[in-house]
């Protein structure tokens, strides 16, 4: 029984190393159909319905009160701010880069948490690893180093405008983790998609973008980034965390950006040459120091510490 507990887990692990990795194609298939703020707000309007229904189904109690709304506005700072930025930033920058400049996530959580009060001081290892980091990105979006046939502008607001929402993840889940609640992760989860759903859904009837644009492909990606990006991916993520190490969990940090850059270049012939590939591993060299000395402590019950933040890195949930 043990075995079979453990292979789950690590099955449950394979999917999101391979599920994630999809969702930064789905998302650029899905803009060529909705606009980005409509996108958002289908997507987890959907999934976050989908996942309440199913947790009243089975009994799961949801969060109330204050703990309710509190739940709800963090998921919007995470989510909202996190993918949302993500889906715009894809209308700029191609889905495999985007996916490498997102690996920046641990440097925003673990900083975010050394300057609030209560957190844990940086250490020295740690800055040398966000040092190590942002020499990755410099090489990245450093001019002439891509040839996407978009301006130098272009990649940096993609770039500033994706660190924007690593910075919204990482603020919005060192809050959530600080909230007393009893909820299981899962039904945080599913709260936080559902209040994101809605604040987009508004948005996008406040502030129209172009219009829907229906098409077999585009539905096609809303339905596998509901379905496979944030019910299947985002459960079988609880899964294996509640399983297996941190440490072994986060082997999905690296392999996303991989699955998502083999995707870019197969349907999009997104390029990929000897300059991104240094840049990607001198960015993972970062994270693997950052994540090695500067993971921060859990406080309180587990319960209480989403998904998302345990690993310090920003997922396309």
């Amino acid at each position: 029984m043990g075995r079979q507990s453990h292979f789950r887990a690590y099955a449950a692990l394979a999917a999101v190393c391979v599920f994630w990795g999809t969702t930064y194609l789905a998302i650029r298939m899905a803009l060529e159909s909705f606009a980005p703020a409509t996108l958002v707000g289908i997507r987890y309007l959907i999934s976050g319905s989908i996942l309440c229904v199913g947790a009243r189904l089975f009994g799961i109690a949801l969060p109330r009160g204050r703990e309710l709304w509190l739940t709800a506005l963090y998921g919007v700072i995470v989510i909202g701010l996190g993918n949302g930025a993500l889906v715009y930033a894809e209308e700029w920058v191609p889905s495999g880069l985007a996916s490498i400049f997102i690996t920046t996530g641990p440097f925003w959580m673990t900083g975010l948490e050394a300057v609030l009060p209560g957190g844990e001081r940086l250490r020295r290892a740690t800055i040398v690893g966000m040092l190590v980091g942002l020499a990755g990105t410099v090489v990245l979006v450093s001019r002439g180093a891509l040839d996407y046939h978009q301006s130098t502008a272009a990649l940096w607001a993609g770039f500033l405008l994706l660190q924007f929402g690593c910075a919204g993840w990482a603020t919005g889940s060192i809050l959530q983790r600080r909230l007393a609640t009893k909820a299981h992760p899962v039904v945080s989860g599913a709260v936080q998609q559902l209040a994101t759903g809605i604040v987009f859904c508004v948005l996008a009837l406040i502030v129209p973008g172009h219009p829907i644009h229906w098409s077999q492909r585009g539905v096609g990606a809303i339905v596998w980034l509901v379905v496979f990006g944030s019910i299947v991916g985002y459960s079988s993520f609880i899964y294996s965390m509640d399983r297996l190490a941190v440490s072994v969990v986060s082997i999905y940090n690296y392999v996303n950006p991989v699955v998502a850059v083999a995707l870019g270049w197969l349907f999009y012939r997104e390029p990929f040459g000897d300059r991104e590939a240094i840049g990607m591993v001198i960015i993972f060299a970062g994270v693997a120091i950052v994540k090695r000395y500067g993971g921060v402590r859990a406080r309180g019950d587990t319960r209480a510490v989403p998904a998302a933040a345990s690993s310090q890195r920003q997922p396309a949930v």
